[in-house]
């Protein structure tokens, strides 16, 4: 019985920890960093992206030559450095996202921002649908009449749902067997 609940005890550790492990981490700039040689885009790169909570935004750039500020919504469209919410300067900075929302970011440095070495990290609610390109109406194909066929009947069925996703579900069904037959 011992050995059942040692199994059951990994178990539910790997549970616990492959919920914790779907985190993202998005380099900020993929492999041209955080700079302002090369003309980076970042509101094109973070319009490609779809950021969840808890997911890790990470700067890397030349601590000599830039910073990264976090900021409000009004400092960063004047980019506006006196009064920042933080200020990081190692040069590999790493920031966990905890909330959804706007998260703004820009250089400190003096004409940098203006540049455009600046960044709007945008965490979606879970129920918002992340904006898509729009297509010209000429690649679109003409639309088809809808044919006259009933749907499917209403599920009153209430979702099975984990605490630890699917992977800790399908965890927990295996530990109650070895629980209910060892």
């Amino acid at each position: 019985m011992a050995l059942v609940r040692g199994a059951l005890a990994l178990l539910m550790s790997i549970a616990l920890t492959m919920e914790l492990i779907h985190a993202a981490v998005y380099k900020v700039g993929d492999s041209a960093g955080w700079t302002t040689i090369g003309n980076i885009d970042y509101k094109k790169w973070s319009a490609t992206k779809t950021f969840q909570v808890d997911d890790m935004i990470l700067f890397e750039y030349n601590a000599q030559f830039h910073n990264v500020m976090r900021v409000t919504h009004a400092m960063y469209k004047a980019c506006n450095t006196s009064a920042p919410l933080a200020t990081y300067t190692t040069g590999n900075d790493s920031i966990t996202i905890k909330t959804r929302g706007h998260h703004f970011f820009f250089c400190g440095v003096p004409g940098h921002c203006q540049a455009g070495q600046k960044v709007d990290i945008n965490v979606l609610q879970s129920n918002e649908i992340a904006p898509t390109p729009s297509v010209s109406s000429s690649v679109l194909s003409p639309p088809v009449p809808s044919a006259k066929v009933p749907g499917p009947a209403p599920s009153y069925a209430v979702p099975l749902k984990s605490p630890f996703g699917s992977i800790g579900l399908a965890m927990a069904v295996l530990a109650t067997f070895l629980i209910n037959f060892a």
